[in-house]
């Protein structure tokens, strides 16, 4: 049986909150099996388009890629790499930029919220953002890109420019599908639900219904719920039914609890591994050397459709 290929990226943007780790980092080490082929990225290209300390930045890249590994991914199984050092993502960027359309980029959603944070710093990195992202899917001929929500607009407009580039030049992508996780896809702020992750349980919002229960128009008790669940391996029924009766306070000090029973590992073993830095660079090395193995056999296939080889 063929196995089915997995992108996954993520940015060295500074200390992930659990929001990344359950919707992201806590998962894929999950997507490691029998059926799949992993390739875990740190996306420190995508990192440039805001303003970085070089120095701070190369250290953040390491970070995370020891953060993947701390959190169950085994790198001699999946390649964890480092996006620069594999420089077919740069080439690929500018054969698919010449093959995406203004109207395609400026329906961006994330460009829009980007911009409105960055005002000093409009650049147009952050506007064609989404098609160094699909250089990224596209490369490793990828079958699933696991996403959130909010993300799944990326993995359409790699879609479209894939169908276009098959279409104009012969089949050469794969389409790629967005997977994204039933429980914890998304967790949202403690303190507002409407926005990201911050780890204040006792400040959680909740609601003034006076019971525990998953409903449509309670994000607060939903997002502590999905915590929990995801934390434990629990679905959301099995949940409700384990705090039927109890108030509030008992809830969130159980969330409180669960969590700090999954971080606590992953945090002791990231500090082993930040710690020999000399194998962590030869870890992501000879990821980025088998990265790069499968991508420039894409890249010499999409050189060769366009005439550049």
């Amino acid at each position: 049986m063929e196995k089915k290929i997995i992108l996954s990226g993520i940015q060295p943007s500074g200390i992930p909150t659990l929001g990344n780790y359950v919707g992201a980092l806590r998962n894929w080490k999950l997507l490691q099996s029998d059926d799949k082929f992993c390739y875990y990225c740190v996306a420190n290209m995508h990192a440039l388009t805001v303003r970085q300390d070089p120095k701070l930045l190369l250290e953040r890249s390491f970070g995370m890629a020891a953060l993947l590994i701390a959190c169950g991914v085994d790198p001699t199984i999946s390649p964890v790499f480092i996006q620069s050092d594999v420089h077919q993502h740069a080439e690929m960027n500018w054969v698919l930029a010449c093959n995406t359309y203004m109207g395609e980029l400026n329906r961006m959603t994330q460009f829009k919220d980007k911009s409105a944070k960055h005002a000093d710093n409009i650049n147009a990195g952050l506007y064609t953002y989404p098609v160094l992202m699909a250089g990224d899917i596209l490369l490793y001929q990828a079958d699933l890109v696991p996403v959130g929500n909010d993300q799944k607009q990326h993995v359409e407009i790699t879609r479209d420019i894939a169908v276009r580039f098959n279409n104009a030049y012969g089949e050469t992508f794969k389409l790629p599908e967005p997977y994204i996780p039933k429980v914890g896809g998304r967790v949202m702020s403690l303190t507002d639900p409407e926005k990201k992750m911050s780890k204040k349980f006792k400040r959680a919002v909740t609601d003034s219904e006076g019971r525990i229960a998953y409903e449509e128009g309670r994000p607060g008790m939903n997002n502590l719920l999905s915590i929990y669940s995801a934390m434990t391996g629990k679905t959301i029924e099995q949940t409700v039914a384990e705090f039927e009766g109890c108030g509030y306070g008992t809830l969130k000090t159980a969330v409180a609890d669960a969590v700090i029973a999954e971080i606590e590992p992953v945090q002791t073993e990231y500090r082993r591994i930040l710690a020999d830095k000399a194998e962590l660079e030869r870890t992501t090395k000879d990821g980025a050397c088998r990265a790069s193995e499968a991508a420039e056999k894409t890249l010499d296939l999409v050189y060769r459709r366009v005439g550049l080889r």
